[in-house]
């Protein structure tokens, strides 16, 4: 059964770094594309990133592509965001999600192309 959770948020001040993972506890990832959204206080949720992760292609929001970087950890079996130079407008709560098919680049910015999603992390940019 496939379970998505997100874990690694937190308060952290301007300018600092931040990692989160995302895990699928029914199993390893074998296939798909893994996604990470953010929805921050009174605005829709957006997409971040994307790993495909069966050719390890990556994709990102023009906003967060100089500053984040999502990648795989083979040792956790998890899909990761790094981000860095953090600023309060990153504040949001994280979500993960997974397609159970690896997406083309047209879709993997889109909510509904997503088959599972985990319940989100609140990371908060504050000093």
């Amino acid at each position: 059964q496939v379970q998505v959770a997100e874990s690694g948020g937190g308060l952290v001040q301007p300018g600092a770094s931040l990692r989160l993972s995302c895990l699928n506890s029914g199993g390893a990832f074998s296939s798909g594309t893994i996604g990470w959204f953010r929805q921050a206080p009174g605005k829709e949720r957006t997409f971040v990133a994307a790993f495909d992760w069966s050719n390890n292609r990556k994709h990102y929001s023009n906003s967060v592509k100089d500053r984040f970087t999502i990648t795989r950890d083979n040792a956790k079996k998890t899909v990761d965001l790094l981000m860095n130079s953090l600023k309060p407008e990153d504040t949001a709560v994280y979500y993960c999600a997974l397609s159970r098919s690896r997406l083309i680049t047209s879709s993997v910015g889109r909510e509904e192309s997503y088959d599972y999603w985990g319940q989100g992390t609140q990371v908060t940019v504050s000093s």
